[in-house]
């Protein structure tokens, strides 16, 4: 079989990066790894999958009134398409929030990425409908686009999240080309890769812009739970009130990623032929009866039995990992300032942003931060770090690396951040001694 009979998109490097990210993690398995965005395993116990199982099943029987019988076949057959634990879910999302939305409006979905799946195949019925990303751009989306032959128009992201002047100039441009922008995928708490948040009355505008454009906003929500300084803002979702917002969560940092959970609430009404309504998600789940079936009802019984253990409040179970990732986003900049000084010429070249929360920040380089530095730095300085090129369309991020603070102690964020200062150090001169020398 040759590459030209296979699917497109199986060429573009996009759908390469964690392979090779995994691979160069795997061939030096001793390096400081700044790569992945992964929650510490410092908060897991394995005695709480069973401590979740028996509060869902006591939930099922006391609350519920469940049978033993009927216990018994939600956790071990085939389950409700669109989920079984969309009640708590609901519960949870007005609680941490200020989401109202009806349990019906929730789809359970296998991790975030099904959502959006899902959710990109259910709204683009034409050619000419166009996704728009802010850029830098989370690959699960692009990825996803590209697989399913969805054009991706990049708008730019700001140091104060995404460039709303240039969204405007890119919709009217769209429209004058004869595509409809169907929706904008967004990451407006401390986005992956860039770690920017959008700030409050840009999500007004950004609401305004929407509406005026009838366009829908994709709002992707991992991280919103780990701030880092001053109030958390409102969601877009818990502003909307036109049902423009889709909004996709996940349980992988507030809970833990190996459960594979999901969600997406699509409250919006879809007019039928015969002039009958019914809730967006009713056709999701149409679409995900094709691609998964439904969600490992096991999996849900934990995610159901830590919500019921915590009184529908995930955010007050993560009290920890607030404070722990909180003080690995200052360690690491605490690092950088220590270990490129303003006083020293070769460091003042090295900048990087500041986030409010998350688990990401970048670093801006005078080199450029490509494979070949991050072989030598994982190789001779036994760091590793992620491109930030990785995460845009076409052009972009030569200069850039995206740091990760997440899955590492302080202690070895300090060795890490010293050890890159020392990469980009030996860089620079042997770049100023190759300068002097063809000079």
């Amino acid at each position: 079989m040759i590459q030209d009979a296979l699917h497109s998109s199986l060429t573009d490097p996009t759908l390469d990066v964690m392979n090779f990210l995994n691979e160069v993690a795997h061939r030096f398995p001793d390096a400081i790894s700044f790569a992945p965005g992964r929650p510490h395993e410092k908060f897991y116990d394995t005695q709480q999958l069973t401590s979740y199982l028996d509060a869902y099943v006591r939930y099922l029987s006391q609350e519920r009134g469940f049978s033993e019988g009927q216990i018994r076949t939600q956790l071990f057959q085939y389950g409700r398409t669109n989920g079984n634990i969309h009640g708590l879910i609901s519960r949870m999302l007005e609680k941490d929030e200020g989401i109202k939305a009806v349990p019906e409006s929730i789809v359970v979905t296998v991790g975030c990425q099904e959502g959006m799946f899902i959710t990109l195949r259910a709204l683009f019925a034409k050619p000419t409908d166009v996704l728009l990303v802010g850029m830098p751009c989370y690959i699960g989306i692009t990825g996803a686009a590209k697989l399913l032959d969805i054009e991706v128009v990049p708008v730019a992201e700001r140091e104060d999240g995404l460039d709303l002047g240039e969204l405007e100039r890119t919709l009217e441009a769209l429209r004058a080309e004869g595509k409809r922008p169907r929706a904008l995928y967004l990451v407006a708490d401390f986005a992956n890769p860039s770690g920017r948040s959008l700030p409050e009355p840009a999500r007004k505008r950004l609401l305004e812009i929407a509406a005026r454009a009838e366009m829908l906003i994709i709002e992707d929500n991992p991280y919103g739970f780990f701030f880092r300084e001053g109030p958390r803002k409102p969601t877009l979702k818990s502003m909307d009130d036109k049902e423009q917002v889709i909004y996709l969560g996940s349980f992988s940092k507030s809970a833990f990623p190996g459960l594979r959970v999901g969600y997406a609430v699509a409250d919006q009404r879809v007019l039928g032929p015969a002039g009958d309504q019914h809730l967006l998600a009713e056709e999701f789940s149409k679409i995900k009866s094709m691609l998964s079936v439904n969600t490992s009802s096991i999996c849900q019984a934990i995610i159901g039995g830590m919500l019921v253990m915590n009184d529908c409040s995930l955010l007050e179970a993560n009290h920890e990992p607030i404070r722990f990732y909180k003080e690995n986003m200052d360690a690491t900049l605490l690092a950088l300032e220590r270990h490129f000084p303003r006083s020293e010429a070769w460091a003042r070249g090295v900048t990087w942003n500041v986030p409010d929360g998350g688990f990401f920040l970048v670093v801006k380089l005078p080199i450029e931060a490509d494979e070949a530095l991050l072989e030598q730095s994982a190789r001779h300085y036994q760091v590793i770090w992620t491109p930030m090129r990785y995460f845009y369309l076409g052009t972009g991020g030569e200069y850039e690396l995206r740091l990760s603070c997440s899955y590492l102690t302080p202690e070895k964020i300090e060795e890490g951040v010293s050890r890159l200062a020392r990469l980009i150090k030996s860089e620079l001169e042997q770049q100023h001694a190759r300068a002097l020398k063809a000079g």
